[in-house]
């Protein structure tokens, strides 16, 4: 079922950004620099300043540097009585929104009523030089101060200035002119930032059995089970089998846990005495940069540890030591690969442990350019506004922009680079609303804007793709386009042979194979790394935000949608389609629709059956063919979001409102009662087409089973009597003959089913036995 294409709002669309790769630009421009548009700026260095004049009353000042440079003023902190400050701190002025023709650097003493001047140094902008990288940095120099009318006054200032580009190293920590209204406070959360994930380990606890348990009731049998706590991570095991004081559970838990190692694993032994009461027979404390690390599947050393158990004396803690201990080995994973993001689009699918990782096989930069169209995401001073950044996520590496503040056509022009380990990999482009920039209250979040995700195995190798991506938001009201984004991206395979030899390789490492865990245990596992990934990098400074987080990371796409589950069938149907094409073009073949090609098809058939060495060579011949013919309609684009394919372009508004309710539901019972009777319908569809799929199965399964004995007599003696025939009959004459039939003309057909197809349907399934 072919669906019709989205509309043209909704679609990619090839820019072309005045960017250095490919094009010969009269500035020389950094190499690693070349994805995205050149903006130039003034950068003023602030270092020192020098035997500067006391002021007040008991000679000492309190100097601070103020940069203006037209409208815009940069100010440094002021220092406490010090003749002899040091700021250290850089200003940059965009030169597109340069009005002045001299810049000029004033160093004033602060006080209560009004700053006095100290003195001021004056630069002409047509005398300032470029600097351009990887040239070194340039040296600050001591300028003489001067007073108002221009003559010598006392003290000396340190400074460096020079135009430069966003690829200067001093770009990232500078004050912005274009951020001049945020407060210094805030300034820490407006500059681009690189962030690591943390390391993940899975933490595998097999708890084999425990000894000589003391439970504190002699007279029962005790039940006992182990309990694991790792951070906020907690896992029972089963209670034990034998109800003795040596149980025994030989059961694994698994846990999520993040490098450095800050939480010890907790595990204590309990006995269930009563519905909701467990009595604790003892505990010990496991430090996890003690466990052993494992990087394939050969067993762990096992090993005995004492259990002890505290009791209360006199409002005293005291510890009983005695002779019960548990049995168990336990090991930090290295083999596997800790899943946080869903497998349908992760960026990194390496195991844990490096020793196992791959070479590259190539790098990968992204050129976020600019966005467009953006729409105002909160209100200030009564108006509509939007401070926008972009978070890129790929393999462990996270980066942020520079937020850029008050504006709806916001120009980034920032370039990031990552090493690729394989090219069956996502990058996630998310765009965000910055709610901390003029100090945002505690519960401020960061308003999410949209996303792009970019498969790089569809990236031509050293090809620069230039696009303007469609930012697209699914709300309560249904889909809404929040703006455009215009990237650009290219990846460079270093080594060809090593990126086609990664498609022999299974997706994710060994262990996942020989010792697999769980669908429902990686669910869990998958949840438990998010929680630790977005927590870490909350508590970065300036933080990446938990919600800026979870949404790149998809956090909640593991929860039921009408609208998923219906794009979800027609995508299955849309796979069918090309198998119901076939089907109904052999159809017109054998009612001879097109007698011209049935004769064709027919003189094909009979020469590959009186030559069946050909046969294979014919199907690669015409698959090769196939594959030739649909190289003119390749895609030439990269993909993105497609709000026809997900059904979000005519969602129900009710269906929406289903979507976005939290969980458990906070709905009306009459709502929720109609919901669960159209989740049942649907449910109910789903049940029969599995039911007719398990049907056809077991009418297999009924042929020899002798369920139906005449029907299996009747198959059994066809058997028996079709391989006498087969034996003494040519293979090729019996197949010259089945595909005659099957082709015969509509004249030898009947409209009745065939006896095969009505002895199948008459089989019996188990259907009859189910309640």
């Amino acid at each position: 079922m072919q669906k019709p294409p989205q509309s043209i709002d909704f679609a990619l669309k090839e820019t072309s950004p005045k960017i250095g790769a490919g094009a010969v630009t009269g500035d020389k421009l950094s190499s690693t620099y070349d994805l995205v548009e050149q903006m130039q700026y003034l950068y003023v260095r602030v270092v020192k300043a020098k035997d500067l004049p006391g002021k007040d009353v008991t000679g000492g000042c309190d100097p601070y540097v103020e940069v203006k440079l037209g409208n815009y003023k940069g100010v440094t902190k002021h220092f406490e009585k010090k003749n002899n400050p040091e700021w250290n701190q850089v200003f940059a002025f965009s030169k597109e929104r340069i009005q002045a023709s001299v810049l000029e650097v004033y160093v004033k003493d602060k006080d209560v009523v009004a700053d006095d001047l100290i003195g001021r140094a004056l630069f002409d902008l047509n005398e300032i030089p470029k600097r351009i990288p990887p040239d070194s940095p340039l040296a600050p120099q001591w300028y003489r101060l001067e007073d108002r009318k221009g003559d010598k006054a006392k003290g000396e200032l340190m400074l460096a200035v020079w135009m430069g580009t966003q690829a200067d190293e001093a770009f990232p920590e500078a004050w912005h002119s274009d951020a001049a209204s945020v407060g210094p406070d805030a300034v820490a959360s407006i500059r681009s930032k690189v962030y690591l994930s943390p390391k993940l380990w899975y933490v595998r606890v097999n708890v084999i059995e425990a000894q000589d348990l003391v439970p504190n009731d002699k007279s029962r049998f005790p039940e006992v089970f182990v309990k694991a706590m790792l951070g906020n991570q907690a896992l029972k095991t089963r209670i034990s089998q034998s109800k003795t004081i040596n149980p025994m559970w030989n059961e694994d838990l698994m846990f999520v846990v993040a490098e450095p190692f800050e939480e010890p694993l907790v595990l204590s032994v309990e006995d269930r005495v009563g519905g909701n009461k467990d009595e604790t027979l003892g505990k010990c404390v496991i430090p996890l940069h003690m466990v052993q690390r494992r990087l394939d599947h050969r067993p762990v050393n096992s090993r005995w540890l004492n259990l002890e158990k505290h009791v209360i004396v006199d409002g005293e803690k005291k510890e009983i030591k005695f002779a019960s201990r548990i049995h168990l080995r336990i090991c930090l994973e290295g083999g596997y690969h800790v899943l946080d993001e869903s497998t349908h689009y992760s960026s990194d699918l390496r195991p844990t442990a490096k020793q196992l990782w791959r070479p590259s096989i190539g790098i990968l930069e992204l050129g976020i350019l600019s966005a467009h169209g953006l729409m105002p995401m909160k209100t200030k001073d009564g108006r509509g506004t939007t401070d926008a950044y972009c978070v890129a996520k790929y393999g462990q590496k996270w980066i942020r922009t520079r937020t850029i503040v008050d504006n709806f056509m916001p120009r980034w022009n920032e370039q990031y680079t990552w090493e690729v380990f394989d090219t069956c990999t996502v990058i996630t482009v998310g765009v965000f609303d910055n709610g901390h920039v003029h100090g945002g209250a505690g519960g401020a979040r960061d308003a999410k804007i949209g996303k792009v995700r970019i498969r790089l195995s569809t990236l031509e190798a050293d090809r620069v793709y230039t696009h303007s991506y469609p930012l697209l938001v699914l709300h309560p009201s249904g889909v809404k386009k929040t703006g455009e984004i215009q990237l650009a991206l290219r990846f460079t395979c270093s080594s060809l042979i090593n990126m086609l030899h990664m498609y022999s390789h299974p997706l994710l490492p060994k262990m996942h194979y020989i010792h697999p865990l769980s669908v429902i245990q990686l669910d869990v596992l998958r949840h438990q790394a998010m929680q630790i990934v977005s927590t870490r990098l909350s508590r970065a400074e300036p933080p990446l935000r938990k919600e800026v987080v979870e949404y790149m990371l998809d956090v909640d796409s593991h929860m039921w949608s009408m609208r998923r589950s219906k794009a979800n069938f027609f995508r299955i149907m849309g796979v069918l389609s090309g198998l119901i094409a076939v089907g109904k073009w052999f159809d017109q073949i054998c009612n001879w629709r097109n007698p011209l090609t049935t004769i064709l098809i027919h003189i094909l058939f009979i020469i590959l059956v009186l030559y069946p060495e050909l046969i294979l060579p014919t199907i690669f011949l015409y698959l090769f063919l196939i594959g030739i013919w649909n190289y003119r309609w390749r895609p030439r684009h990269p993909p993105h979001m497609d709000t026809r394919l997900s059904h979000a372009d005519a969602a129900h508004p009710d269906e929406l409102d289903e979507e976005f309710d939290n969980f458990p539901t906070s709905r009306p019972s009459d709502i929720v009662r109609m919901r669960y009777d159209r989740l049942r319908s649907i449910a109910g569809r789903v049940q029969t087409v599995i039911g007719d799929l398990a049907t056809q199965g077991e009418r297999f399964q009924s042929l020899l089973s002798w369920r139906d004995p005449r029907a299996t007599t009747l198959f059994v003696t066809f058997c028996l009597i079709a391989a006498l025939v087969l034996y003494v009959t040519p293979f090729q004459v019996v197949a010259l003959l089945a595909g005659i039939y099957v082709l015969r003309h509509p004249r030898f057909r009947h409209k009745l089913p065939s006896t095969p197809l009505n002895f199948f349907r008459r089989l019996p399934a188990r259907s009859d036995s189910m309640l």
